[in-house]
């Protein structure tokens, strides 16, 4: 099979990866009809055909977009798969940006499909696969994941595949959901490279409750495909209940605290920038959990924590990363709609991340 036709298997029209029957069904359709300019009386098979379309798109683009509606792996409160369909409602209203994807090499290749009771096959047994595999496959035979980290991690080898120089943009879900796009580009990428992941926690256990895959661990294992662990570079840690040495000290991967951050933001952009020179990096997956912004701008989370980053900083060091490496991925995770802390938590919560991924499109549209 071409990676293509296995691609339009695996993936949903953007905005389809919500799996509804009812409830929500109408929001769903509606949104895909913005995202794929279709009127609201044609054919439903108009979006399958546009989405195929931009597809096929992928062999010349320069950024794939992909959602990973998933919650699965989050913690404390869930919400997070309603990131993505908001995201993308958001990025829609700019009518300057959607007119300019085409141009700028930019493509929306959908959504994983999330079966929202799983998270990674590793977790499942043999019959609950090929159960899940029939319902979500019917008619095919072959052996295709079912899980959305798992799906997630498939669909961007093939995006590799149809397209080595392809930079995946991904907008979760919760933050298990940059595992599958780490595990990739460690097959993929050819130059040295580095994870700087914006987070109010470190997100570094080897496992939860048993759990190897999941919003507290992807971290972990991250760290372990690299020759070096300080590759690793963290910003805007504050909520751990170990002391601030135990995880660089215990691991070595690389630690800038909120704290050091908000005293001076301009020294600690350059003290990050010096640190990945350092370890020889000259590509970035910059992995963007909303909750390493302070909770004043983004309330709109699981997890939200004060005394964080200020939006400037985030920007600055985005745009910094851009103009110093080659930022060859990004993320927006953890902007869950539903669950605001104050009023008009949501909204200001997704425009920061609208805000957030445009600028990190920009620094990846650099080289």
């Amino acid at each position: 099979m071409k990676p293509l036709d296995e691609l339009a298997i695996l993936l949903r029209p953007a905005g389809g990866g919500v799996y509804v029957i009812s409830t929500g069904k109408a929001e769903q359709e509606a949104l895909q009809r913005t995202i794929y300019g279709v009127a609201a009386n044609a054919d439903p098979a108009e979006i399958q055909a546009k989405w195929r379309s931009a597809l096929e798109r992928v062999q010349s683009a320069r950024i794939a977009i992909l959602g990973i509606p998933s919650d699965v792996g989050a913690g404390f409160l869930r919400g997070a798969n309603m990131g993505p369909s908001a995201i993308r409602h958001a990025l829609h209203e700019d009518a300057a940006f959607t007119k300019s994807m085409d141009a700028r090499g930019i493509v929306d290749v959908g959504d994983v499909f999330v079966v929202p009771q799983i998270l990674h096959d590793d977790m499942l047994s043999a019959d609950q696969i090929r159960a899940t595999r029939a319902a979500i496959y019917p008619n095919q035979k072959e052996d295709f994941p079912v899980s959305p980290l798992s799906i997630a991690e498939r669909a961007l080898d093939l995006l590799f595949a149809i397209n080595p120089k392809i930079k995946p943009v991904l907008i979760g879900g919760d933050h298990s959901c940059a595992w599958p796009a780490s595990i990739s580009l460690s097959r993929h990428v050819k130059e040295p490279w580095a994870i700087v992941q914006i987070d109010a926690h470190t997100d570094m256990l080897e496992e939860r409750l048993g759990i190897k895959y999941c919003f507290g661990t992807w971290s972990f294992h991250a760290s372990k495909l690299f020759d070096r662990p300080d590759k690793m570079v963290q910003v805007g840690i504050r909520a751990t209940r170990h002391e601030r040495g135990h995880w660089e000290n215990t691991y070595g991967i690389r630690q800038f605290w909120a704290d050091q951050c908000l005293a001076n933001p301009s020294e600690s952009i350059d003290a990050i920038v010096a640190h990945l020179k350092k370890v020889g990096a000259k590509c970035i997956y910059f992995s963007n959990d909303i909750d390493g912004t302070d909770e004043a701008f983004a309330d709109a989370t699981g997890t939200p924590e004060p005394n964080g980053l200020k939006p400037e900083m985030v920007t600055a060091l985005i745009e910094r990363l851009g103009k110093e490496f080659d930022v060859c991925a990004g993320d927006v995770m953890e902007v869950a709609p539903p669950i605001p802390r104050h009023p008009g938590g949501s909204e200001r919560t997704v425009a920061l991340a609208v805000s957030y991924l445009k600028t990190t499109i920009d620094a990846m549209l650099v080289k």
